[in-house]
C-alpha cells in the first residue's frame, strides 16, 4: 500500500489523515496515511527515514514549509512563485517534486464561501510560511493584500521575495493602530499560529466591523480565539480554515494519484466527525 504523511510541529490537532480517508473511500484509492511529529531541528532526518522507508508524497504544515522548498528538485509554477512548499512527490526518477497547494485551496474555500471578489482589500496577519504561501493566488486573483506582522523584519522579506508585485505591501503594527478608522479592509485573514497557542493577533478591535469577513487558517471543534474575538468586536461572517484545509488536501491527492475529489460532498462528511 501507498504510504503518505503530514510532517509537523505541533501536529496532534492536524485532521488530515481523516480527511485523506475521505477521499480514498470516495476514490476507490489505496493508501496509508499517517501525521508524522517533527522535533524543530530535526526535518531533514525525519523527512528522508520516512521516503527512504516506502514513503511516496507529503503534506508539510507548520513550521517547516520554507525548508521543504529548499529540499525540492523540481517545483510546479505556485509552488515557485509562494517561495514555500506544502505537498511533495516523490518522481520515478527519485527527484523530488513540491507543489503548494494552501493558496488555491483557500482561494477556492473563500470563493465557496463568498467571502471574496476580484478587488478585495485584504488584512493578512503573518508573515511566516503559512502567509508566504496564500498570497500569490490572491494577488492573481485581483486583491490587495496588506501584511502585518508582530515581527516587522519578516514582513520586510515577503514583500522583497514580491517585489515585482504592486498591490501588496506592509504595515507596522502600531501604523495599523493610527490608521484603523480611516481605511477599510473587506477581508481578514490570520495566518499567524497564534490559534494554536489559544493567543489573539495584536490588531485594532476597530477594524472589525459586521460586514468585514473574517477567516482563520486554523481550525478548531469550536470558533478559534481570534474568531471569538472577531465575534466580540461585530463581525457577523467568520470562518476558520477547514474549507481551506479539504479543497488544499484534494490538490494534494491530485498530484499524487491523478483524480479530484468531490470536497463538496467530503466538507459534509468530515462535520460527521465533529
Amino acid at each position: 500500500m501507498k504510504m503518505f504523511a503530514v510532517f509537523g510541529n505541533p501536529i496532534k490537532h492536524s485532521k488530515s489523515p481523516i480527511i485523506h480517508q475521505l477521499f480514498a473511500q470516495q476514490t476507490g484509492v489505496l493508501q496509508n496515511y499517517r501525521k508524522i511529529y517533527v522535533p524543530i531541528n530535526n526535518f531533514y532526518k525525519k523527512f528522508f527515514y520516512f521516503f527512504k522507508n516506502g514513503g511516496i508524497g507529503a503534506n508539510i504544515t507548520i513550521p517547516f514549509k520554507k525548508r521543504a522548498y529548499k529540499l525540492c528538485d523540481i517545483l510546479t509554477k505556485r509552488a515557485k512563485y509562494s517561495g514555500v512548499v506544502n505537498t511533495i512527490k516523490i518522481l520515478n526518477s527519485k527527484k523530488i517534486l513540491g507543489d503548494n497547494t494552501d493558496g488555491v485551496g483557500l482561494l477556492k474555500d473563500l470563493q465557496n464561501l463568498k467571502f471574496i471578489n476580484t478587488k478585495s482589500n485584504i488584512l493578512l496577519i503573518g508573515a511566516g510560511g503559512a502567509a508566504q504561501g496564500i498570497i500569490y493566488p490572491l494577488i492573481k486573483f485581483g486583491c490587495n493584500i496588506t501584511i502585518i506582522n508582530r515581527t516587522y523584519q519578516n514582513t520586510k522579506k515577503i514583500i522583497k521575495f514580491f517585489k515585482n508585485i504592486k498591490n501588496i505591501n506592509s504595515l507596522k503594527e502600531e501604523d495599523l493602530f493610527s490608521i484603523s478608522n480611516k481605511f477599510k479592509y473587506n477581508l481578514i485573514i490570520n495566518a499567524t499560529s497564534s490559534s494554536i497557542k489559544g493567543n489573539i493577533p495584536n490588531i485594532p478591535s476597530s477594524i472589525i466591523k459586521p460586514d468585514v469577513f473574517c477567516y482563520d487558517l486554523f481550525y478548531n471543534f469550536n470558533n478559534t480565539p481570534f474568531l471569538k474575538w472577531c465575534i466580540i468586536h461585530g463581525a457577523k461572517r467568520i470562518s476558520d480554515g477547514i474549507g481551506m484545509l479539504i479543497e488544499q488536501a484534494a490538490y494534494s491527492f491530485y498530484l499524487w494519484h491523478g483524480i479530484m475529489p468531490n470536497t463538496k460532498i467530503i466538507i459534509k462528511k468530515y462535520k460527521k466527525y465533529n
